[in-house]
């Protein structure tokens, strides 16, 4: 099961700048808040990693965060969160 949801939405024509916007958001059903921040830290870290490179700027992206992100090994979350894009049709057109 994967340890997150990925929502994507076209961004709003009137930015300044294209930039990646990306949020992040743990129900308390993940657990207290000790737990919550800790998912909340994990996915931060793939989308750090993954987003700049990997998706297109004229989205924003919301990271919703689900308890089997505390135990999903890091690698495996990052693999996700390239696979969720895939499905989403929100990879850029120059992937490394």
């Amino acid at each position: 099961m994967p340890g997150f949801v990925l929502q994507a939405a076209p961004a709003p024509a009137d930015l300044v700048r294209p930039a990646i916007r990306v949020g992040f958001t743990v129900s308390r059903k993940v657990g207290n808040a000790v737990a919550r921040n800790r998912v909340r830290r994990r996915l931060r870290e793939i989308a750090r990693m993954v987003i700049p490179a990997e998706a297109r700027p004229d989205l924003d992206y919301v990271l919703v965060g689900r308890q089997a992100a505390l135990e999903r090994d890091f690698a495996a979350l990052r693999q996700d969160l390239l696979e969720a894009l895939k499905r989403l049709r929100a990879l850029g057109t120059a992937t490394p």
